[in-house]
């Protein structure tokens, strides 16, 4: 068994596994969940000495596991694929063995969206291409979940968090810009956190659906030619960036999530970064509290720039 004493924060003794953790929000909030005093563990499947995922990006599951350290927290960073039962029952039995619970499940994975071709029909969409992504934002899913739970229902005050894009309230209509697929895999994360969060209520646990905005992840980063220290020189473009927000942001409202002792409140519903904000006291890492969903409607559903509104 780990020892757990030593930890200190808000979430010390509180065992976490983010599944999908190389890159992004999982990357962000594997370390903000061990910066708050959880044993994170963090998987994901670019590795550098096994190489490179189907995503084709540079980041690894090593750097995270370095971030984790970097940030003063504990944990260990693993090359898991998800869609392999077999990987995730290990994974599973290796957090029993080493702790004897499980109080936080991330299911962020996902990198489907590599296949997705925005724009198109379902007829006119390549189908190998979108079956992929349906495995890997629902099947990765289900087969963590099936895995892990027993564990995490051992104890009263499991947490599930399914990391998705776009609010409930967005995702009830048909996203036809994205398309089919993509539609469906956001709108499957949201019924699957309904029914983990009725499944799970009789053991005291919750699941809860959250959503960044406009992530300045590492590859929308560079799709624009910037970085994180100069990314506002992107609004030049593309005025709507302004409301872009850091993976950080979205990760401190999952240890929000964590760290609160009411958080069966929220259980069967989808928040987002910028409705969290707010409430539980958050900022970005800039002191800014962005609300893409809010800012989708007010202004761009509206028709007005950032400029009429004051937001840049």
């Amino acid at each position: 068994m780990a020892t757990d004493e030593a930890r200190t924060g808000a979430l010390a003794g509180k065992v976490a596994l983010v599944a999908g953790a190389t890159r992004g929000a999982g990357r962000a909030i594997a370390v903000e969940l061990a910066r708050a005093g959880a044993w994170v563990y963090a998987t994901g499947r670019s590795s550098r000495t096994a190489g490179r995922s189907e995503i084709d990006r540079p980041e690894t599951i090593e750097k995270t596991g370095e971030l984790i350290t970097a940030a003063g927290g504990t944990g260990v960073a693993l090359r898991v694929d998800h869609l392999d039962s077999g990987q995730v029952r290990d994974l599973v039995l290796r957090i029993d063995r080493d702790h004897g619970r499980l109080d936080i499940l991330v299911n962020d994975i996902f990198g489907g969206d590599a296949y997705a071709q925005f724009g198109t029909t379902v007829w006119e969409h390549d189908l190998a291409g979108g079956l992929r992504m349906l495995r890997m934002g629902i099947d990765t899913h289900a087969i963590t979940s099936h895995h892990a739970l027993p564990l995490l229902i051992r104890r009263p005050g499991g947490l599930v968090i399914e990391m998705t894009d776009g609010t409930p309230e967005y995702n009830a209509a048909y996203r036809h810009h994205e398309g089919f697929y993509y539609d469906l895999v956001k709108a499957a994360v949201q019924r699957m956190t309904l029914a983990l969060s009725h499944e799970l209520a009789p053991y005291g646990g919750a699941a809860v659906a959250v959503t960044p905005g406009w992530l300045r992840s590492e590859k929308m980063l560079e799709a624009f030619g910037v970085t994180e220290d100069n990314w506002r020189e992107a609004t030049a473009r593309v005025p709507h960036f302004c409301i872009a927000e850091s993976p950080t942001y979205v990760a401190r409202a999952v240890v929000a999530l964590a760290a609160d002792p009411d958080v069966a409140r929220w259980t069967g519903q989808g928040v987002s970064s910028g409705h969290l904000a707010p409430l539980y006291g958050f900022t970005d890492t800039d002191g800014t509290r962005p609300d893409c969903w809010r800012y989708v409607v007010e202004v761009q559903g509206r028709g007005l720039t950032a400029d009429d509104t004051g937001y840049r």
